[in-house]
């Protein structure tokens, strides 16, 4: 396929996307200069495009905008998803439509090119999104390319054959590049307008967080519900997590193929389950309970990403909106007896949630902490919660 042409034709290309079957994008660079090698997404949410790049589980990832306008807001230390700030461990790089516009937030601590440029973000844009969004759907999630050179020189042979050789995300076990180094404390709260974040200072219970590569709204949600929560890394013995006395176990999202990283997280997690402590998982950690019961994942044609999908929850017979990023789903069809399928996706049917017969272990495959998207979910933190006072011989809290 030939080199398509941006519209401003005149000027010359400062950044191309090369695709693994040679197809070559022209554009104009933003960021970092340079260039990454990943799988090309599309994400069709409107907003939230800091916590988007910043969120782990896109780590190995492009991703390309659908929605028009990006950078409008800004950008600002706040918004950041993954834990370490002084570190990138979300998307390498991002695709616009339209040029970056000049922020205009009360909340914006300086313009979204500028902050891609810190964190080593390739971006590039004046391409037309609607047609790689369209091949990516015809053709599947493709490996690329994405560079960005400020004086238009690109080897595009080197780059097409880069993009080729790459193995892609099968295969490949991501847990381990953005898991936490060593465990820590988390106490912070959920944003509260006008006031910020704030503090668990009276935790009523203790949550072990398992880290595959958590995002922190996760952690405050758990936190504003009570839980003072220990992160853990992806690689944490069993025994160990045990020892901490958790009251509660949670299995976070992260990147990457789930059967790579079920190699080590697997026989975690099963030695986990010969308690009775309630156990909830999201995304990859959704991924990891199912493997450990006994289920298998396959990777997808173009994956979910975006704020806007919609999830039935046989539980209550609600359809609720949700926010979603992963390339890989739970084989319902693999799933012991033992196992009840709770969630399914309205757009193609996978697998979207389970729960364990008879015990408080239950997982999603959306991001219910909703940074971002939609709230509708936010509701699965309460029932997680709900089970540990139960366990404990509380009361749920009030709604």
């Amino acid at each position: 396929m030939a080199a398509t042409t941006a519209p401003w034709a005149t000027e010359v290309p400062t950044a191309v996307l090369v695709l693994a079957d040679g197809t070559v994008i022209e554009g104009r660079g933003l960021g970092a200069t340079g260039s990454a090698v990943a799988e090309v997404c599309f994400n069709t949410a409107l907003t939230g495009y800091q916590e988007i790049l910043t969120d782990p589980s896109y780590a190995g990832q492009i991703v390309t905008f659908t929605f028009p306008h990006i950078g409008n807001i800004g950008a600002n230390d706040e918004d950041v998803e993954y834990l370490n700030p002084t570190t990138h461990n979300g998307a390498v790089g991002a695709i616009f439509k339209a040029d970056i516009t000049n922020p205009s937030n009360y909340r914006s601590q300086g313009g979204l090119n500028q902050w891609l440029k810190r964190r080593g973000i390739v971006a590039m844009a004046g391409i037309d999104t609607r047609a790689l969004t369209a091949l990516i759907r015809e053709k599947g999630l493709a490996n690329a390319v994405i560079a960005h050179a400020p004086d238009g020189k690109f080897d595009i042979e080197a780059l097409k054959r880069q993009a080729a050789d790459w193995s892609g995300l099968v295969g490949l076990d991501l847990a381990k590049e953005v898991t936490s180094g060593q465990s820590s404390t988390w106490r912070e709260t959920p944003w509260v307008w006008n006031e910020g974040y704030g503090e668990q200072t009276e935790p009523a219970f203790h949550v072990v967080a398992v880290d595959y590569g958590v995002k922190r709204n996760i952690l405050r949600l758990l936190a504003g519900l009570g839980a003072e929560v220990t992160v853990v890394p992806a690689t944490a013995a069993a025994e160990d997590i045990l020892a901490m006395k958790p009251d509660g176990i949670f299995l976070s999202n992260g990147p990457g193929d789930p059967a790579a990283t079920g190699e080590y997280a697997v026989p975690i997690i099963q030695d986990l389950l010969k308690t009775d402590l309630p156990i909830f998982g999201i995304c990859l950690g959704h991924q990891m309970l199912a493997l450990a019961l006994g289920g298998k994942t396959r990777k997808m044609h173009q994956g979910h990403h975006g704020a806007n999908h919609p999830v039935k929850d046989h539980t209550t017979g609600k359809v609720e909106i949700v926010s979603m990023n992963h390339g890989f789903a739970v084989d319902s069809k693999s799933l012991p007896e033992s196992v009840e399928e709770t969630h399914v996706s309205l757009f193609d049917g996978s697998n979207c949630g389970l729960t364990l017969t008879g015990r408080p272990v239950f997982s999603v495959q959306h991001h219910p902490e909703a940074s971002p998207g939609p709230q509708d979910s936010n509701c699965l933190f309460r029932r997680f919660t709900d089970l540990i006072r139960e366990r404990k011989g509380e009361p749920a809290l009030a709604e």
